[in-house]
């Protein structure tokens, strides 16, 4: 007999075209929402204002600990987290025309066994630092880059009960905060694609999804993973809205994950290293095939390894000015860093929390020149 958590049971209620959606809207009025003006995607903020989130993304403090700058740390923030963040991080991000941070986890280590980022900041760090934030709710190490976990079971018990107490551990805490934009899952899960960790392979083998048996096996699969997920956040927290998995548009994305995730979300999610040109087309695809409304989620400046620094400013420009050019498009979460660790190898500090001027300066520039835009093209009612 097939209970509705079997795989026979869940395939039987699959139906074959995109399913109503249960997410949208869930988020309440006096907490950020997203909804469509004019025939535009936009984040809202809980005053009802226009919200186009230009987020800092990879914020870890840890960077001021090596044994050659530890000083800084000591002598400029008395080794106060609290104050690194009130007194360094929220006034420069402010400065420099940023109004939200995104995935703050930074990657701390990269060799051929070891892959791990920083740990994820708490309820606390985010009230010292006093600007709208995202915040990551680890339901599964699924991340391509993760190579030392192996791949849950989304039907079993097991992984209900974990769900439940990720969002026990943050959603409670969090449900009634203004400040808090949305919730994101996985960074890049390797749905369909191995990743780094070849040794596990996929979620779900590729190869089935030349069959249309194969095509309902992985859309139950990941209608299990979303609605687990989903349910786990509601109970809850039914204030904030759900960002969901960032997928990587550099690897294939099964179009039966994006639906079945579209009822469990708010905003699909997108990483996408690429130039304007490239990230304009994919996202548009992205919305048009899903019709959400989309935030590329992770991304720096393009060419930021190769180009020269005195061309960043300028390719950071273009970029902002191709992702407003998208109506679906609610925002840009920029892959920084905050500051220049050794294993990522840039950001917008130095080790020494010095800024170089000329970049920030272009930077600030883009990020002011687009909140002006939001104010001049929000207009009409929601629809």
């Amino acid at each position: 007999m097939s209970t509705p958590h079997s795989r026979r049971g869940f395939l039987a209620c699959l139906a074959p075209v995109w399913p109503a959606n249960h997410a949208a809207g869930a988020a309440a009025p006096g907490f950020f929402r997203v909804a469509r003006r004019a025939g535009r995607w936009w984040f809202l903020s809980p005053e009802g204002d226009p919200f186009f989130s230009i987020a800092m993304n990879h914020i870890d403090s840890a960077t001021l600990r090596y044994a050659e700058n530890a000083d800084i740390w000591r002598n400029k923030y008395g080794n106060s987290e609290r104050r690194w963040l009130e007194e360094g991080v929220a006034p420069n991000l402010r400065r420099w025309g940023f109004n939200s941070v995104g995935w703050v986890q930074e990657v701390v280590i990269r060799t051929p066994t070891i892959q791990r980022h920083s740990r994820n900041w708490s309820y606390e760090q985010y009230q010292w630092l006093g600007m709208p934030y995202c915040h990551l709710l680890p339901f599964a190490e699924t991340h391509q880059w993760e190579i030392e976990t192996r791949l849950p079971d989304f039907f079993s018990q097991d992984f209900e009960e974990w769900c439940d107490y990720v969002a026990r551990d943050s959603c409670q805490r969090m449900a009634d905060d203004p400040k808090l934009i949305g919730y994101f899952y996985v960074d890049c899960p390797v749905w369909v694609h191995a990743g780094l960790a070849k040794w596990r392979g996929p979620l779900f083998d590729p190869r089935k999804l030349e069959s249309q048996t194969g095509r309902q096996e992985l859309y139950a699969m990941a209608s299990r993973y979303y609605q687990v997920t989903h349910d786990a956040i509601r109970r809850y927290d039914r204030n904030h809205l759900i960002l969901g998995d960032r997928y990587e548009l550099r690897a294939p994305v099964a179009e039966e994950v994006l639906k079945a995730a579209r009822p469990y979300v708010d905003v699909m999610s997108f990483q996408y290293f690429a130039g304007p040109p490239e990230a304009q087309r994919e996202l548009r695809r992205m919305h048009e095939l899903t019709g959400k409304p989309v935030l590329l989620a992770d991304a720096p400046i393009p060419e930021r390894r190769t180009a020269p620094n005195s061309q960043l400013g300028s390719r950071y420009a273009a970029m902002m000015t191709a992702l407003r050019e998208l109506p679906g498009c609610i925002g840009w979460h920029v892959c920084g860093a905050y500051i220049t660790n050794r294993a990522r190898g840039y950001g917008f500090l130095d080790q020494t929390d010095r800024a170089d001027p000329a970049l920030i300066q272009t930077v600030a520039r883009a990020n002011r020149e687009t909140q002006d835009w939001v104010k001049r093209e929000y207009g009409g009612g929601v629809q």
